[in-house]
Order: C-alpha cells, then structure tokens, then sequence
C-alpha cells in the first residue's frame, strides 16, 4: 500500500478513549451543577447545631418516604439523625450519613475503578497490536528489498 493512503482519522482505540473522556467531563458538569445548586440554598435560617453543642437523640437511620417528603434534610443523603441543641433545647434533624451507605459508595468506586482500567488495558492491546503490525510490515518490507 502507497504511503498516504489507506484509512485516515483516529485508531479505533483513540475513538473509545475520546469518549471516555467526554462521558467523564459529562459527570463532572452534572456535579458542578448539583453543588451550585447546594450553595445557592439561602442560610438565612441555621440549624442549631451549627452554632451550639448537641446530643444525638436517635442514631443515624433511612428516611421513611414520609420523611423524604417532610423533612428537607433527608433529601441529600437519604438518612437523618435526630439531635437536640444543648443551649437552646431545640429538637432538629440533621443529615447523616450511614456505615452502609458508605460501604455501597466504596464499592462503587472500586467497581468504577476497575472498569476503568479494563477500558485502558484493552486500549494498550489494541494499541500492542498495531504497533506490532507495523512492526512485521517494516521486517517485511526489509526482507524484500534484500
């Protein structure tokens, strides 16, 4: 085959990387918007425990779809605590985050991990084999000239 011809544009294996990397730059603005969206929420209102000491009346619990419904603070994690401020005797709730939760989040990630670098090491075969190809076309083309 002529030098110049032939198929032109990306190797297959740059195309998939190409869209790895938008689908992750994806993600990435859907998390910006998402804490834009948190710090937007007005603080007119604190919540107590921000300012006092508190007892934590009911340990770390899943929001029933009651709560989701009612109580805002179920709405980041899922879960809430039950505390009482100290100074001002005040009962809130506030959000938490639970051992559970924190393991399937874990997991998640270890399972994104490992995707991730199933996509590249397919990436380093492709690439291992083109490479090698033009490596044996090279050979090839020396042992005609001979």
């Amino acid at each position: 085959m002529p030098a110049g011809t032939g198929r032109r544009g990306l190797p297959q294996g740059l195309h998939l990387c190409w869209l790895f990397c938008a689908f992750t730059v994806e993600l990435c603005r859907a998390e910006a918007s998402v804490r834009e969206e948190k710090q937007s929420v007005s603080t007119s209102t604190l919540p107590c425990w921000l300012g006092e000491e508190f007892v934590v009346a009911e340990e770390c619990t899943p929001c029933s779809s009651f709560q989701a419904k009612t109580i805002p603070e179920c709405g980041s994690t899922g879960y809430v605590e039950k505390i009482t401020c100290s100074s001002s005797k005040r009962n809130e709730f506030k959000s938490c985050r639970s051992a559970l939760m924190e393991q399937h989040l874990f997991w998640k990630f270890e399972g994104a991990v490992v995707g991730v670098a199933l996509v590249f090491a397919c990436l380093v075969i492709i690439r291992q084999r083109q490479l090698d190809r033009k490596a044996l076309e090279k050979v090839r083309k020396q042992i005609e000239s001979i």
